[in-house]
């Protein structure tokens, strides 16, 4: 036999096939593999956005981290900005409620805004509360001030934050905080605000008046202070207790009979089925906006009242991204602070009496202890419900709705 002969016995190990199989093998080797480029491109693009979006991040934090030096008044001695007191005697100057405290000084406390640190304690005994976003994603922190009101407890406590600086400044208040970003440290250790720090990491040492309280899960929501240590700090610091703040006027409230039915206020912050999702209903004969914090009934820890202050202020400032030397991102609002700001002024809605009112809010940011102005559309001075004053800071692509209800049934949807 001819040795060329194909003998299925003299193959070498392996896989037979066909020549006909192979033969088609071999055609296909001969054809270009063709590239998918689209997924190279999609991954090329989201790098060069990626370093376009890290490079301009990096060139405005590093103008915004330097701000802008001005002259500022550190001594509370020297040249106070004079205003008109607002109210006559024996009332606080923030509510124009009678109480036997109408002259102290306001004590400001920084209280988070975390779920889990819920039911806050002291918010419903509280003058007025500033609610303002501290990240990018709406996370809010809170800022409550205590003129009337003396409760047992403050808490949850947390970390101040240097757009909360220049407002308790303006209320000439003593501010008590547990720890705080770096940007508002430095303005801490400045001493250009009198405070109270529970953290001792910047501006006045305050650990020892502060406490743990049990029951929480989280370490962070457990910082508490009793209002008799606030007290007892504040003479310890000789900070002194009377009040310099020239208040806001106040208006008489409508009688009942000419009262809406009700309304909802709904304030987005984040998205409405957030935690930090807030709503008010307008109660017509309390003549007051029941406060409900993702969709629940926001009460106080102290004492199971809900939060249902009498005025609901709606201030819109924007926002930026602020990094800190470690990297941290945190928020700068443009609020009138004298130190990263260009805006001093900008829209603001209030309600009060069932009513949305128009107009705007100014802070003079060449000073930091200016008052926080809130104004109609020609530039005077709202009048507010006798009653405490919540103060809503939104970012103007968030949402704010206003709706005026005949009659009030269910839960909220």
């Amino acid at each position: 036999m001819d040795q060329n002969q194909y003998n299925p016995n003299n193959i070498s190990p392996g896989i037979y096939r066909p020549q006909s199989q192979f033969r088609g093998d071999l055609d296909k080797k001969k054809e270009p593999k063709k590239i998918n480029w689209w997924p190279i491109i999609f991954l090329v693009l989201i790098l060069i956005s990626i370093v376009f979006i890290g490079w301009k991040t990096w060139s405005v934090m590093k103008e915004r981290k330097m701000g802008k030096p001005i002259e500022v008044v550190t001594n509370q001695n020297e040249v106070p900005i004079e205003y008109p007191i607002a109210n006559p005697d024996n009332v606080s100057p923030i509510t124009g409620i009678a109480c036997e405290n109408w002259q102290r000084r306001p004590i400001a406390v920084i209280q988070t805004a975390d779920k889990t640190a819920r039911p806050l304690s002291g918010i419903s005994e509280a003058d007025m509360v500033v609610e303002m976003p501290v990240l990018p994603n709406g996370k809010p922190r809170l800022m409550s001030i205590y003129v009337c009101g003396s409760p047992t407890e403050i808490g949850s406590i947390r970390s101040a934050r240097h757009d909360f600086l220049h407002l308790a400044k303006g209320l000439d208040a003593i501010l008590v905080h547990w720890g705080g970003s770096q940007f508002a440290k430095e303005k801490l250790n400045q001493g250009l605000v009198n405070d109270m720090n529970c953290n001792d990491d910047g501006g006045a040492s305050a650990s020892r008046y502060c406490f743990r309280k049990e029951g929480f899960t989280n370490l962070e929501d457990s910082g508490y202070i009793k209002f008799s240590e606030i007290l007892k700090g504040i003479n310890n610091f000789e900070y002194g207790l009377e009040n310099r703040f020239s208040g806001y006027a106040h208006t008489e409230e409508l009688p009942v009979e000419e009262r809406i039915d009700g309304g909802s206020l709904k304030v987005g912050l984040d998205f409405s089925a957030g935690d930090y999702y807030v709503e008010y209903r307008y109660d017509k004969e309390t003549n007051s906006y029941l406060r409900f914090w993702a969709k629940k009934e926001d009460i106080d820890r102290n004492n199971g009242n809900q939060i249902a202050p009498k005025n609901v202020i709606v201030l819109i400032a924007s926002q930026e991204i602020m990094l800190d030397d470690n990297k941290s991102v945190y928020n700068n609002v443009q609020l009138g602070d004298p130190w990263y700001d260009e805006s001093e002024s900008g829209e603001a809605f209030y309600y009060l009496n069932g009513k949305e009112i128009r107009g705007r809010w100014k802070k003079d940011k060449s000073r930091i202890d200016s008052k926080l102005l809130f104004l109609d559309q020609n530039g005077n001075e709202i009048k507010f419900v006798p009653g405490q004053i919540w103060v809503e800071v939104l970012e103007p692509s968030r949402m704010l709705k206003w709706e005026i209800d005949s009659v009030l049934e269910g839960q909220i949807q």
